[in-house]
Formats: structure tokens, C-alpha cells, sequence
């Protein structure tokens, strides 16, 4: 196998409640504004030969009781896992940058953004977007396939959410994807680029977020920008998977000044943070305007500053009685073998007068033997009749190792991977020997106008459908 093989976006999870509590004291009846239905005279229009997209995989998962990752990663302590072999059985019959368009799973909230006129309101939306975009790492035990060099992937969906998207594998070394999503009524534009560094700290996986996120809502004329949260994965080596994601998320309005700070809290000693978000949203003189909780695998509320100061007031009163007795309970007491996930998970306690901004998606039963999919991500590498003449050759769809796993053939898979792993490394030492520089097809390398930061921006053609030019790299 390829000792250049990245092992990136490594993320699973762990179950989380079902259910909110205090669902009726809110509600978010105008969640979904967008209907695409309401157009072509109740037809959804039709793109790439799709009238319904699948429900279930070909194949349902494989078992992996029987592999250990100890043998591959136990030199890595300490180090970034930028050129680790990673054998197939590790991974999801799906390319990281299909993973990364999970992002618009839940594209109503950005066309909830773009029908509101206030911008606190606005920012509200965008926050529940951000936290929703990680949503869906929740319980995936397998990483995605690392790209090839000028990997693509499209997806277009005319039906309620209306939006198409372009990525792009735009470097190897170091793995960056790039996207580009646009919304079909000239709504808004969502763009970034990806390179999470990763390490190994003997029992657990950190990812450290790498790469811009940019939102902008075109009627409006407001940019967001921001970054993803850290996320850790616990128990690569013995016990159960399962992730935390933390760290501080600022999402910035350039055009008002207005911010939203989101805390992903870690577990904690006890777990009574796990999965927990936490914010608020200031205005452009720093006035705290709302307030912003919830959990990632859950639910994101808002409420108003001071109702929420005097309940965490009430909860510190009551908590502070039980505290002591729950640290003298776990006095000493230590797994040395593996990070225990916490037993209690508490849903969230809604504070009364919150408003609902986000609920995640019910998972469909079967979940758990399709690689703990969403009904999202399950319809991602489908590849209907009509396809092949419509899609670039070098869409994820067209990778023979993913879909022989989708398929559940693994010995193939196996040898596909290997096939087109050695294939790309021939290619770039031909262009060594030729010395030709690698060439990007729809972004190029370039500047960030709101950050000024460096970032990947789409060029544009792609929906042209001229493919000519495109590499041969499968």
C-alpha cells in the first residue's frame, strides 16, 4: 500500500439522545422557507437522471472486530498523520470530499438567513448552520477515502434545497480540498477550503481545523466567515469510538461588524459537557445581543441574555450541592485502557422564552449497518443511468475502490485503492522527471477578500459541462 496515503478527517461519535426536552415551549414553525416544489408547477426539476434518491446502500457494512489499528499507529505518538497506510477496512465507501458536502445537509438555515431582515436574526441562522455542518461526524466510525490529485465531486439539488456544488482535490501534499456551493436562485455562495492536521496521542486522534469557511448572502451583501472546531477521537486503540468536538468558533459578519463566539465544550471530568455548545451574538459595539446553547448532535436554541444569566444562576445553586459528592464517588478512579465514554448524557435543558434554531435530522433505522450514514450521506455516491455522459470523468462517483466497498466487495476495493494509489504516484514522478508543476482545473490558489487570509477560489466553467482538459486519474 502507499506510505503517502493520508489519514485525515478521522472522525466517529458516540450515541446521543433523541430528543429534546421542552420542545413545546418553542417553535420554529418557518424553519423551512425554501420549497422548491413551488416552481415548475409542483415538479421539482430534474438533474443528472435523479426523480428519487436512494434510501439504502447496495451492501451493508462490513465487520471490523477482527483489525486492529495498534500495529499502524503505535510509532506515531506525537507526530502528524500525514503519510500513514491506512488498510481499506478503516474506512467509508465515500471520498472526503463527499464528506465535506455533508456541510449542506442542512441548507434551509442559510435560506432562513437570506428571508430574514434583521441581521441578529441572520447571524443567529448562520450559527445554527455552522453547528449543523459538523452534526453529521456524530457515531461515523470510518474515514473517508483521501482524494486523489484533481479528484471532483458534484452535487446538484434542485428539490427544496437548491443549491449545486463543486470540490476540488487541489493538493496532496498537504491534502487540501476546495468547494463551491451556490444557491440556484442566486441567493447566496458558500465556499472554503480543508486541511485538518491530524496527530496521535496513544489512545486518541486530534484534529486540529485548518482552511476558511466563507457565507455570503448576495441579498444582503454580508460575508461569514469562520473555522471548524478541534475534534478528538477517543479509543482508536482499544474500546468504544467516540468524539468530542471543542474549541472556540468566532463566526464573523464582515459587513455589520456583528459577531457569533461558539464554545464547544469538552467532556470534562465527569462528562456533564459532552457534546455541549455554547455562545453569544455582539453586535458591532460589542453588545451582547442573544445568547446561543445546545449540542452539536442535538439541538441549538437562543434566548435572551439576562433570562439566561438568571437561570445559570439556579443551576450553579443546585449543582454546587451535588459536586462534592460526585468527585468524592470518582476519587481514583482511572482506566488506563481506554477513555470511557460517559454513561449519562443529558438532552438539553431548554430555558423557557428560547427560540428552536435547529433540530438534526432523525437517521434512518438501518443507520448503524450503513456506516452510521445519514439519509444525506447515503445518497451521495449514488450513480444513476444518464450520469457518465453529464458528470466530469473525475468525479468521486467514478473512483472503482469506493464503489466496490459500496458494494461490499472489499477484496477489490482493496486492490483499487493500491491501483490508483500507485497510478497517482507514477504521474507525479513523471512530471518530475518532466518538470511540470500539477495544475488545478476549478480553483486556483489566491487570496480570502474578507480574511486575507490564502484560500482556494473557484474559477468558475465547471457547470459548463467542458471536461475536456480533465486529468486521467482513475
Amino acid at each position: 500500500m502507499n506510505n503517502e496515503d493520508e489519514f485525515y478527517d478521522a472522525v466517529t461519535g458516540l450515541d446521543s439522545d433523541e430528543s429534546c426536552e421542552g420542545t413545546s415551549e418553542a417553535s420554529f414553525k418557518d424553519a423551512i422557507v425554501f420549497d422548491c416544489h413551488q416552481k415548475n408547477n409542483g415538479t421539482p426539476p430534474q438533474e443528472n437522471g435523479i426523480k428519487k434518491h436512494r434510501t439504502t446502500l447496495p451492501a451493508p457494512m462490513f465487520s471490523r472486530n477482527d483489525f486492529s489499528i495498534w500495529g499502524i499507529l503505535k510509532k506515531c505518538i506525537g507526530l502528524e498523520l500525514s503519510k500513514i497506510t491506512m488498510p481499506i477496512v478503516f474506512n467509508e465507501p465515500l471520498s472526503f470530499l463527499q464528506r465535506i458536502t455533508e456541510y449542506m445537509e442542512h441548507t434551509y438555515l442559510i435560506h432562513k438567513a437570506c428571508s430574514l431582515s434583521d441581521s441578529i436574526d441572520r447571524m443567529q441562522a448562520v450559527a445554527a448552520f455552522t453547528v449543523s455542518a459538523v452534526a453529521s461526524q456524530w457515531d461515523r466510525t470510518g474515514k473517508p477515502f483521501n482524494p486523489l490529485l484533481g479528484e471532483t465531486f458534484e452535487l446538484i439539488r434542485w428539490e427544496c434545497s437548491g443549491f449545486r456544488l463543486i470540490s476540488e482535490q487541489v493538493s496532496h501534499h498537504p491534502p487540501i480540498s476546495a468547494f463551491y456551493a451556490e444557491c440556484l436562485t442566486g441567493d447566496f455562495v458558500f465556499h472554503g477550503s480543508i486541511y485538518p492536521k491530524l496527530k496521535f496521542w496513544g489512545k486518541s486522534v486530534e484534529a486540529e481545523p485548518r482552511g476558511t469557511i466563507t457565507l455570503e448572502l448576495l441579498k444582503h451583501k454580508e460575508a461569514y466567515t469562520w473555522t471548524n472546531p478541534f475534534c478528538c477521537v477517543h479509543n482508536v486503540i482499544l474500546g468504544k469510538l467516540w468524539i468530542e468536538q471543542y474549541g472556540t468558533v468566532e463566526i464573523v459578519n464582515h459587513s455589520t461588524g456583528d459577531k457569533c463566539v461558539l464554545n464547544f465544550k469538552p467532556c470534562g471530568m465527569f462528562g456533564k459537557e459532552l457534546h455541549k455548545v455554547e455562545g453569544y451574538i455582539q453586535d458591532k459595539s460589542k453588545k451582547k445581543r442573544c445568547v446561543i446553547y445546545g449540542k452539536w448532535t442535538e439541538c441549538m436554541w437562543s434566548v435572551d441574555p439576562q433570562v439566561y444569566e438568571v437561570n445559570r444562576k439556579t443551576e450553579k445553586k443546585g449543582a454546587a450541592d451535588t459536586k462534592k459528592q460526585k468527585q468524592e464517588e470518582s476519587a481514583g478512579a482511572e482506566n488506563d485502557e481506554a477513555d470511557d465514554m460517559p454513561e449519562v448524557q443529558e438532552t438539553v435543558a431548554v430555558i423557557p422564552g428560547s427560540t428552536l434554531l435547529w433540530r438534526v435530522s432523525s437517521r434512518p433505522a438501518h443507520s448503524a449497518q450503513m456506516y452510521n450514514f445519514t439519509s444525506f450521506a447515503i445518497t451521495l455516491n449514488e450513480l444513476e443511468p444518464g450520469m457518465e455522459a453529464i458528470l466530469a470523468p473525475t468525479d468521486c462517483r467514478f473512483r472503482p475502490d469506493i464503489r466496490a466497498m459500496e458494494n461490499g466487495n472489499m477484496e477489490v476495493a482493496s486492490r483499487e485503492k493500491e491501483r490508483l494509489e500507485e497510478k497517482q504516484r507514477a504521474a507525479r514522478k513523471e512530471r518530475a522527471k518532466e518538470e511540470q508543476e500539477w495544475s488545478t482545473r476549478w480553483f486556483q490558489l489566491g487570496t480570502n477578500p474578507y480574511t486575507g487570509s490564502q484560500d482556494w477560489i473557484y474559477t468558475g466553467g465547471y457547470f459548463d459541462r467542458k471536461y475536456t482538459d480533465c486529468p486521467d486519474i482513475y
